[in-house]
């Protein structure tokens, strides 16, 4: 039975259109199992009825045709109780509901078993027979595990497979809303324009070269080739977005250095491949690396190190690095390609650039990044539609909520026309005031800062409406070398960074790489990343590196007082007492150079994220040692819920408004007050309307969040109060699921007059 399930799954899913693989599927149970009938039937919730998508044994012409209610029959008996049915005569069941279409007067026996995805019923599956007889239990058990190996793919294909069928023949009128991940934030109108690639790395085949010579000066040539490409496209957005933003740029550069990607790549040459071959191994590798680490951020890079490798390929060829635009984009256009990069947005002529839809990718990725500098609404991770058939379609995006709308009614069009002249104003009002403190109406005053290091090089005017950096990740640089960055190169890096505004505060985290991300220069191989050798752990493990790193944080804030450092993935007191101790060490030896050159060295303030649930029940013990606290409430999410959020089958669970969560953030505010030490939340809750609310409520008075999201979160300050926020504080915790704590703020935020802020979730 094992092997002919496997069997059935394994042809079923290398079948790409679902109304095909689901008629194969049919076909072969039938034989396998020596039925006289097939049937599946899929759930169509909006029409609240179940659709006959696939049948061996019933009438054919019926397939598409015949609905059945989510109350009528079996089937939606089985639908209802969510269990299998297992009758021998099933025209005598009182559920039994007769429908001529499909011709089943002669059978009998009836087998049906729901299939499930993430606690949904997308469909069922049902077997007949003329004979009346109960089906044994090795045939139920058999439908059961067939159905629940098909959830997922039907779960993954079905609006897939639904379009596909319509993609023969799309009627004028045809509407279809799509849904993909927030990228950048806005409302957009145009017409869909396809962009793709002229050449693409994954499909080159291996070649062999004996012209060691050649081959290495072909590379050569071609990465040259490429940074003047690269330079070009810099200078092209220059002004059209902030400097640490057009700084992505620099990602290129360093890959494209001899001492990234060449030297593996040249090896290869002399191994006896041709250009193209050795960089498709090495840039494939590049690809592996990145795509395995469980931070969602560092992940989002392989499509930057693709991108690269295909302009390196096409120059190598002697192609145009540029992607083949067969036509010139609308006025209005919506770019759409398989995955748009920063490189791909720089290329497009602004003017004409509308909005982003991009088939992979998330809000990480350097072209969501771009996107929101650029101030363009971006949609990610559509991957439930054909490219093409969004291409030279009037498209609704809605980068707030990831919404696409293809060929809308005029109805649906104006009313998405009167949000974006509602977000206009909004918009404006919001920027009028991006002066003003951030000060509730009953004088409640909160600190603003932000997250950031997410680029190569200097993020100078990271935002000169905030009133710091309250986080900032210094793990890129050691991401994009073949070798740990020496303490100078690190130093001149964090020099430009703590000058560029020294009368503001400016926190660094400490090196944040392990299991989930780990060095190209040194590998890590867990099972549980998210629970391994990761942050604090692995630099206590190896002071030579945490020391060079203190040392060169250190010699940067010579004759400056605005530098902290702040320690990740804290579990224990004593790593916070061993990290300290290397902290003194490095001071009284930088401390020494600063003296002989006549400079004063200032002790940076030392503080902890609190992420692991463990450290919220030794907060005395660690206010004791350190100066700050600061909440990751990310991690500290994700830990408590213990979901990792980049698992798709349970990422649902992950919710910072889960009452646990809220309930773990109110106590450690509450001690840090006790405590007398400051706190700062620096995770995406800080962003969020409500996140803003809940937060202050609970005390924290500094807040830490993406540069996008800072005037707005300034403006909802502005326009709530704190004894409001507080009793709305007390009632959510009283509550039991998160959605119940979302509706009472969001109904919170609509009194307030923010209700356009609930609708963009910022």
């Amino acid at each position: 039975m094992l092997t002919t399930l496997k069997r059935i799954v394994q042809e079923v899913n290398q079948i790409p259109v679902l109304d095909e693989a689901l008629s194969c599927l049919a076909n072969r149970l039938i034989e396998a199992l020596k039925v006289d009938s097939c049937s599946i039937y899929l759930a169509d919730y909006e029409q609240q009825h179940f659709i006959l998508a696939a049948t061996n044994g019933l009438a054919s012409e019926a397939v598409g045709h015949v609905a059945i209610g989510f109350s009528e029959g079996l089937i939606g008996l089985i639908g209802q109780r969510e269990e299998p049915l297992n009758i021998s005569d099933a025209q005598a069941h009182p559920r039994f509901k007769h429908y001529p279409e499909v011709r089943e007067e002669h059978y009998h026996a009836f087998l049906g078993a729901p299939i499930i995805h993430q606690r949904k019923v997308l469909g069922v599956l049902t077997l007949q027979q003329q004979e009346k007889r109960r089906f044994s239990e090795d045939e139920e058990a058999f439908l059961v595990t067939l159905a629940m190996q098909l959830a997922v793919e039907i779960s993954n294909a079905k609006a897939r497979g639904s379009i596909n069928s319509l993609a023969k023949n799309v009627p004028k009128d045809w509407q279809k809303s799509l849904k993909g991940v927030p990228g950048s934030s806005g409302l957009a109108t145009g017409v869909g324009f396809l962009q793709n690639l002229m050449v693409n790395i994954r499909s080159h085949v291996h070649k062999r070269s004996t012209k060691t010579e050649k081959q290495i000066s072909n590379y050569r040539l071609a990465v040259k080739k490429t940074q003047e490409d690269m330079a070009v496209l810099s200078q092209r957005i220059q002004g059209e977005v902030p400097d640490d933003v057009q700084a992505i740029f620099q990602l290129y550069h360093h890959l494209l250095d001899a001492n990234s990607l060449g030297r593996e790549v040249e090896e290869k040459i002399k191994a006896g491949w041709d250009a193209p071959t050795s960089l498709k191994m090495v840039v494939e590798g590049f690809i592996r690396q990145f795509q395995s680490m469980n931070d969602a951020y560092m992940r989002e890079r392989a499509v930057d190190v693709e991108d690269m490798g295909n302009r390196v390929l096409a120059n190598i060829l002697g192609l145009s690095a540029k992607k083949s635009i067969k036509r010139e984009p609308a006025k209005h256009s919506i770019l759409i390609a398989e995955e748009v990069t920063a490189a791909m947005l720089a290329e497009f002529p602004s003017e004409k650039l509308m909005g982003i839809v991009s088939m992979r990718g998330s809000s990480n990725s350097h072209a969501a990044i771009m996107a929101r500098a650029m101030g363009v609404p971006a949609v990610m991770g559509l991957t439930d539609v054909p490219i093409t058939l969004l291409d030279q379609k009037d498209i609704l995006l809605d980068g707030y909520t990831g919404d696409v709308i293809v060929s809308p009614n005029a109805t649906i069009r104006h009313e998405f026309e009167q949000l974006i002249l509602e977000e206009q104003l909004l918009s404006e009002r919001i920027h009028a005031q991006d002066d003003l403190p951030a000060v509730t109406k009953d004088n409640c005053k909160l600190s603003l800062f932000v997250n950031a290091g997410l680029s190569l090089e200097s993020e100078n005017n990271i935002n000169p409406d905030s009133d710091g950096v309250g986080l900032f990740r210094t793990e890129i640089p050691f991401m994009m070398r073949q070798r740990f960055p020496t303490e100078q190169e690190q130093a001149d890096l964090y020099r430009d960074l703590l000058t560029a505004e020294p009368n503001k505060p400016f926190t660094m985290r400490t090196l944040d790489v392990g299991g989930d991300k780990p060095l190209p220069y040194f590998p890590i191989t867990e099972e549980n990343p998210f629970l391994g050798w990761r942050g604090i752990r692995l630099t206590l493990d190896h002071p030579e590196i945490f020391l060079v790193q203190i040392r060169a944080m250190l010699t940067a804030s010579i004759g400056l007082e605005n530098l902290s450092i702040m320690l990740p993935m804290i579990t224990s007191v004593s790593e916070v007492s061993e990290a300290k101790r290397l902290i003194r060490q490095a001071f009284y030896e930088v401390e020494e150079e600063a003296l002989i050159l006549g400079q004063r060295l200032y002790m940076p303030k030392i503080g902890v994220m609190l992420e692991v649930p463990a450290v919220i029940y030794q907060l005395p013990q660690l206010a004791k040692i350190v100066d700050f606290f600061s909440v990751g409430s990310n991690d500290l999410t994700q830990y408590l819920l213990a979901v990792d959020r980049n698992n798709s089958r349970v990422s649902d669970l992950y919710d910072s408004y889960h009452p646990a969560v809220l309930s773990a953030l109110h106590t450690i505010a509450k001690h840090a007050e006790i405590l007398q030490v400051p706190i700062t939340v620096c995770g995406e809750l800080a962003g969020e309307p409500g996140g803003v609310v809940l937060l202050m409520a609970m005390g924290y008075r500094k807040l830490s969040m993406n540069n996008h999201n800072l005037l707005k979160v300034k403006w909802i300050v502005r326009n709530i109060s704190r004894n409001e926020s507080e009793q709305l504080l007390a009632k959510v915790l009283t509550l039991n699921n998160p959605q119940d704590v979302r509706d009472e703020v969001n109904s919170y935020l609509e009194l307030s007059g923010l209700g356009g802020l609930v609708r963009a979730g910022i």
